[in-house]
């Protein structure tokens, strides 16, 4: 009947496309993984990650973290966590991270010149990232926090793919025109199963050192009100203060340089 050869038909469509889709397989050694993402470039999502890493590990001594930059095209950690030098091979012919802080760190700004821009197309991207979660020695990490290049492209799709992913992170201004990109990178997680740990508010408010003055120079409560409405919890509200820049710059993030400020 064509009711059964309907189904049957059915049945075959679902086993091929099951074939397709990549299976998640986790990073050997890595308990738990999380990833900071956001819509758009410029929101300071590796400055968060690297001071969620620092502080992953500043809370509790025990615990193992690991850093690994996603950024293909523009990595940060390197000059953030002020490591610089090409990984050790191990016998295995794995990359050693390198570390500073007690943090294990990798990112594609370890294997090219600083200035050299990589200048290739998404499938050498792709081969890439997947080298770097891969073939790196991550040894046993409790946490493996991951700095995603910003957007919704492949790289996400295949890091969300491939990998088993405890949570993710999206950081934004409260600017209208990051939040249009928040909001698409919190659906896209939704999309491929990744739970939304929750939104951090970055660059909220800049008070004058001089009279104090609060201004709100990308807007107020933007983050909260996307939060709201996708119904996710807001994480963190961070202030635009310029030593959060300057310790980034320096290779001295805040939460190692200043642990005791309000930043």
């Amino acid at each position: 009947s064509s009711s059964s050869r309907d189904e049957v038909l059915r049945d075959k469509r679902a086993q091929i496309m099951s074939r397709g889709l990549p299976k998640q397989k986790p990073i050997e050694g890595v308990k738990q993984v999380l990833v900071l993402a956001s819509g758009k470039g410029g929101v300071g999502k590796s400055t968060a990650a690297v001071n969620i890493a620092l502080a992953l590990a500043a809370n509790d001594s025990t615990k193992e973290v690991g850093l690994l930059d996603a950024d293909i095209y523009g990595p940060s950690i390197p000059k953030m966590m002020n490591l610089k030098g090409n990984p050790e091979l191990t016998p295995k012919n794995l990359m050693r991270p390198l570390k500073n802080y007690g943090i294990a760190c990798m990112s594609m700004g370890f294997l090219i010149e600083e200035t050299a821009p990589v200048v290739w197309r998404g499938l050498m991207v792709m081969s890439a990232v997947e080298k770097l979660l891969r073939q790196v020695d991550w040894g046993q990490l409790d946490y493996l926090v991951i700095d995603m290049p910003p957007g919704t492209g492949d790289v996400q799709l295949s890091v969300s793919q491939n990998v088993p992913i405890a949570g993710a992170v999206i950081i934004s201004t409260p600017q209208d025109i990051a939040l249009l990109d928040a909001r698409k990178g919190a659906e896209m997680f939704r999309k491929v199963h990744v739970p939304v740990l929750g939104l951090v508010q970055n660059m909220s408010v800049f008070q004058c050192p001089k009279c104090k003055h609060e201004t709100h120079i990308f807007g107020a409560d933007g983050v909260r009100d996307l939060a709201k409405s996708l119904e996710l919890d807001i994480l963190g509200d961070i202030p635009l203060h310029v030593n959060i820049r300057e310790t980034s710059d320096s290779g001295q993030p805040v939460v190692i340089s200043q642990p005791q400020s309000d930043a």
